[in-house]
């Protein structure tokens, strides 16, 4: 926990408790469906809770913004953002049913009310949405094609609408159709553990065709 102390200073009371909720919960379910490599449990805070929220250090989204989690696994970057945001709406979305299970119990359990977690693909999904985010979950070409038409128009927070994905490594062949257009942040700008060294955040606004 110490660690989001450092990089969140402004949390609430009430923030610190749901965050401190997640490793106890964590580690039980992940005895019973491995939502969370084994190796990386005792790394949650680190590994995936601040690599969620993240998200937060580009962008403080406005109440009432509809954000989608496509591949959340087990709720990562939905849950912690949803304890970051409590007035902004998640759908929470994943092909593995047992892991959304898990998403569902951990809200639950939480009492996170903006939280909705179905188990359904991406492109099955009939609304629209301020913003997709995701982690690691495909290439962006991809996840442009089955997203892109689920996104609003019309901008309500500071950035315009778009897809925020968390990804590392070296993205200039996945990116390359999208270089002119895509803006890319470095995590360890942000963070200064080693995880984060190759660690970005790759931000699509929808003026792209």
């Amino acid at each position: 926990m110490e660690i989001l102390y450092r990089y969140f200073p402004q949390l609430s009371v009430k923030q610190v408790e749901l965050f401190a909720q997640l490793l106890p919960l964590y580690t039980e379910w992940n005895e019973k469906i491995n939502v969370i490599s084994r190796k990386d449990i005792d790394s949650l805070y680190e590994k995936h809770v601040v690599h969620s929220l993240s998200i937060s250090k580009i962008i403080d989204f406005v109440p009432q913004t509809a954000v989608l989690d496509v591949g959340t696994g087990g709720g990562f970057p939905g849950i912690p953002l949803a304890i970051m945001f409590p007035e902004v709406e998640f759908h929470l979305v994943d092909s593995i049913g047992k892991k959304i299970n898990v998403v569902n119990e951990v809200a639950h359990e939480l009492k996170l009310n903006n939280v909705k977690a179905e188990h359904v693909r991406a492109e099955q999904i009939d609304r629209k949405y301020d913003f997709v985010v995701s982690r690691a979950v495909t290439k962006m070409d991809e996840l442009y094609g089955w997203v892109h038409k689920k996104i609003k128009k019309d901008p309500i927070n500071r950035l315009p609408n778009g897809i925020i994905t968390l990804k590392g490594g070296d993205l200039d062949e996945e990116l390359i159709k999208f270089k002119n257009t895509v803006i890319i942040y470095d995590l360890k700008d942000y963070f200064t553990e080693e995880f984060f060294e190759t660690k970005k955040i790759v931000y699509l606004p929808m003026s792209v065709k």
